[in-house]
């Protein structure tokens, strides 16, 4: 095991796909000359040269759309988003193009292409900058959603994405690039649409994805000192939802809260605490909680996105609710 950045984790998986496979190829704003906005693709545009690592005008649109196209000629583009906010400029090509070429063609043409970049809040970055998209992208069939929360995950979910045959979007995070994780010396792929018990527990499951995890596991920390074991479950993927993971924690548990940096309406949350009421209602012994932000566009002053941003204290009081203490 070696310890590399998540910037390096997402550098390497697009890098040894490439050098497999000459059909996969990098095309955004500033990926090649510039080792891209986050330095995700630092080293690229040297090792394969500007005709697999393509820096596109600020056109997302045209760009995404060029990418779908060549997806449909037998290449498997890898299309970066500076961010995911960008993403909705080029959601035209995504949603009615990607998503549904398949069906449409009556499967003569699959989609293997990866959308991939930053999602949800980096700090000041105001309203339309700080936005989550993953149930968005979601509710859409025909896509699969992928958010890892470290680089471990991140490495073996974008080998997986990119080598898969639909398209797959592929949601990170600014303000993950720096963080550190243990990743194997050699290759490794880590399976879609399988979630992970990060952290065993008896008392209450608590399930969220992305980098608003670590809330999750300061909250667990502070209760285990009061006694309460927290089971914590990393969705990974979002589409396809790991349902059967979920379900077996709170059989177990009986109680669950749910973590989300995402609106509330119509939220994964949402979707998590339908299907276990559904499925697993008599193994509950409280009603479901679920934490997102406030129910407005993120707000630029500090005081404000610290009030609306979940944070551990959010997950304490939501266990201390499910546990009736």
């Amino acid at each position: 095991m070696r310890t590399i950045q998540f910037r390096e984790a997402i550098c390497e998986a697009m890098s040894e796909e490439m050098r497999h496979d000459d059909t996969i190829y990098l095309i955004g704003e500033e990926v090649a000359e510039y080792n891209g906005a986050y330095k995700a693709s630092k080293g690229m545009l040297d090792e394969f040269g500007p005709k697999r690592v393509i820096d596109a005008p600020i056109a997302e649109l045209g760009f995404a759309g060029i990418a779908v196209g060549s997806a449909m000629n037998g290449n498997r583009p890898i299309v970066e988003f500076m961010t995911f906010n960008f993403s909705l400029v080029g959601i035209d090509q995504i949603i009615n193009n990607a998503a549904k070429m398949r069906q449409m063609s009556g499967g003569q043409f699959n989609i293997p292409i990866v959308f991939r970049g930053p999602t949800a809040s980096a700090g000041q970055l105001a309203a339309t900058h700080s936005q989550a998209f993953e149930s968005w992208y979601a509710n859409c069939p025909g896509l699969k959603v992928v958010v890892p929360a470290n680089a471990y995950d991140a490495k073996g979910l974008l080998k997986a994405a990119i080598r898969d045959n639909d398209p797959v979007i592929f949601m990170e995070s600014e303000q993950m690039y720096g963080d550190k994780s243990e990743v194997p010396e050699g290759e490794y792929i880590l399976p879609l649409g399988v979630a992970d018990v990060k952290r065993e527990g008896t008392d209450v499951t608590i399930v969220s994805f992305g980098k608003i995890l670590k809330e999750a596991f300061l909250a667990a920390d502070e209760l285990a000192k009061e006694g309460i074991s927290c089971e914590i479950i990393d969705l990974r993927t979002v589409r396809p939802l790991d349902y059967d993971t979920i379900l077996n924690s709170v059989k177990k548990t009986n109680r669950l809260v749910v973590l989300e940096e995402a609106w509330p309406f119509g939220s994964v949350a949402s979707e998590i605490t339908y299907m276990v009421q559904e499925k697993a209602f008599d193994y509950l012994d409280a009603p479901v909680q679920r934490i997102t932000t406030a129910d407005t566009p993120a707000p630029y002053s500090p005081a404000l996105l610290k009030e609306w941003l979940p944070n551990a204290q959010d997950v304490i009081k939501a266990v201390k609710k499910v546990m009736y203490k």
